[in-house]
């Protein structure tokens, strides 16, 4: 079975992505015994994702897999974007981030924005990009305790619930991500098919 190792120690993340990649064999960064700190200093999604991917790659030499991803809020002029995870500072947490969010966002009336991930593959040492978006808007205040980082703040495009409130069966088929993997999935089959 092909081995892929995952850019992260995220149970959850390697659990969604093992179910979506049923044909192959996931590794986390704990599997495979990397366990330094790989630095996200770039301005772009896709740049801090190859920057995972190729340290990883250069590490172990297996086929490698790193996502970097993020909300995008037209009014504030992307942001908090790359820098999602620690919007409301150090230390991190999704509580601080939605605060800072609902008060960055305190009389605009544009209210729309969108869920970016960037997922990056380096297969048989060649890297492949694979993109996903969901848009939507932000709500006034938090909605539901389901999923996590902004997601109940985050209103998908037709529909009145926010992410935390969706189902994850729901959540799971529309968001940024299950977007990305379904290219990443198509391009693996195509891969292993063909060989």
């Amino acid at each position: 079975m092909n081995e892929i190792v995952l850019a992260s120690n995220n149970k959850g993340k390697l659990a969604e992505l093992s179910a979506l990649l049923s044909n192959f064999s996931l590794l986390s960064l704990e599997d495979v015994g990397f366990n330094s700190v790989i630095e996200e200093p770039y301005e772009t999604f896709e740049q801090n994702a190859y920057q995972k991917a190729s340290t990883l790659f250069q590490f172990c030499g297996k086929n490698v897999l790193a996502d970097d991803s993020g909300l995008c809020v037209n009014a504030l002029n992307d942001a908090p974007g790359v820098h999602s995870a620690y919007f409301g500072g150090e230390p991190r947490s999704d509580e601080k981030n939605n605060h800072h969010l609902l008060e960055s966002m305190q009389g605009q009336l544009d209210r729309s924005a969108f869920y970016k991930a960037v997922l990056c593959l380096i297969w048989q040492g060649k890297t492949y990009f694979f993109e996903g978006i969901c848009e939507g808007k932000i709500s006034y205040e938090r909605q539901g305790s389901g999923g996590f980082g902004y997601d109940p703040l985050f209103i998908p495009n037709d529909y009145d619930q926010s992410f935390g409130e969706l189902p994850s069966l729901v959540k799971n088929r529309i968001s940024h991500r299950a977007k990305a993997t379904e290219k990443l999935v198509a391009f693996l089959k195509e891969q292993t098919n063909s060989h």
